[in-house]
């Protein structure tokens, strides 16, 4: 099985939105997807958690079929939204500095893309 892990990086929504329908694509063509929410796209969380938006039922889907690995817990801290991420129940990742390392998941076979 190829294993891909998605970097989200860029804070904007329509980009966040391919993240998210790439990873379903993915898991749909047997691929073990996980996506890693870093920089200014931890700010989009609270958003689209938010019953009235658009990309609210999409964001649900891909947090039912378990596609999150989680969030940086440094960059969730610097935008505000720690506990929001919290709240969401995405696991906080911190192995680099506080941030999460590609490292860790090319050594675990993993593809790195970056959004």
């Amino acid at each position: 099985m190829k294993k891909i892990a998605l970097f989200a990086f860029n804070g904007e929504m329509m980009c966040f939105m391919h993240v998210l329908l790439n990873a379903i694509d993915m898991k749909a063509n047997n691929y073990e997807a996980n996506i890693i929410i870093e920089g200014a796209a931890t700010k989009l969380i609270p958003q689209v958690a938010e019953e009235d938006n658009p990309m609210n039922n999409l964001y649900k889907k891909v947090k039912e079929m378990g596609l999150f690995a989680g969030a940086c817990r440094a960059c969730s801290q610097k935008m505000g939204v720690l506990d929001a991420v919290k709240a969401e129940g995405l696991a906080l990742l911190d192995n680099m500095n506080g941030h999460p390392s590609m490292a860790r998941y090319m050594d675990d076979g993993f593809q790195v893309i970056t959004f």
